[in-house]
């Protein structure tokens, strides 16, 4: 496992954890930490891990871009200001498709970018007295670089979307979880207990049913009806095939035995696949 100089990485088991690193600046990514990320992100797959939890250290998530680093000293130097932007965008886009179940531990501060993060993990755990702002209208621009999808996407109510996209205003965790952008919001004091419960119900999971739900969800969501049951089907089939049938030969068969009940237990794997 490799150390970086703007976030902690560790790899316990089937579980991972990304802590960014810079409490001077509320956790803010800068082209460091985005280089870290992004190479951190590729060890954790070879790690094959059933999920990765991404917190800030202190009292911050992530309170969005380095602004000075990221915008204002490379935007005269448009090769390095590329640079910088595919480790954005690289990390990104590879965090959004993970094949492990991505959480998002938001103990603080998140703005901008910070919202994007939590908003393309599979699930975010929130703390009710974390702080959250689309504050880019404040020094002029929108949204930008996915931010815009991210908040679309997490905000289902249109009015209330474009509020926080336009006024810049704040929030609390509690109301991010009320406006759908938090999957659930706890006491600051037991958001550690909350989401280890999260993590425990999803390593006791196969890796490949986890990983081919998550790939199912994305890809239904803008299916028509007809074609997503098509889709489905054979999903399910391909993932009987690598897990050599285990939900028939192992999870049904101890059905049909009693030995767990499918609407509140998880039946014991064979093997972890």
């Amino acid at each position: 496992m490799s150390s970086y100089e703007c976030i902690n990485l560790t790899i316990d088991g089937d579980v991972a954890t990304i802590q960014f690193n810079r409490p001077e600046k509320k956790n803010c990514m800068s082209p460091t930490l985005h280089n870290n990320v992004r190479n951190a992100l590729v060890e954790v797959e070879k790690a094959r891990v059933k999920v990765l939890v991404i917190t800030g250290i202190k009292d911050a998530f992530c309170a969005g871009m380095d602004l000075e680093q990221c915008f204002f000293e490379p935007f005269d130097d448009p090769e390095r200001m590329a640079a910088i932007n595919a480790d954005v965008f690289t990390w990104f886009t590879h965090l959004k498709n993970f094949p492990a179940v991505t959480i998002a531990k938001v103990n603080g501060w998140c703005f901008g970018g910070g919202m994007e993060l939590a908003g393309i993990c599979d699930i975010a755990i929130v703390a009710d007295e974390s702080t959250w702002g689309l504050s880019e209208v404040n020094f002029g621009i929108f949204p930008g670089g996915g931010t815009s999808w991210a908040y679309a996407h997490n905000i289902p109510a249109r009015k209330k979307a474009l509020y926080y996209g336009l006024t810049g205003e704040t929030f609390t965790g509690k109301q991010a979880e009320e406006i759908g952008y938090a999957t659930k919001s706890v006491p600051l004091a037991q958001l550690d207990a909350e989401t280890d419960r999260v993590v425990k119900m999803l390593t006791r999971l196969g890796r490949t049913v986890l990983r081919k739900t998550k790939e199912v969800y994305e890809k239904v969501k803008w299916m028509d009806f007809e074609a997503a049951i098509d889709y489905e089907m054979a999903k399910l089939w391909e993932l009987s095939r690598e897990t050599n049938d285990d939900w028939v030969r192992t999870a049904l068969a101890s059905f049909k035995r009693r030995e767990f009940k499918p609407g509140t237990q998880s039946y014991k794997l064979t093997k972890d696949v």
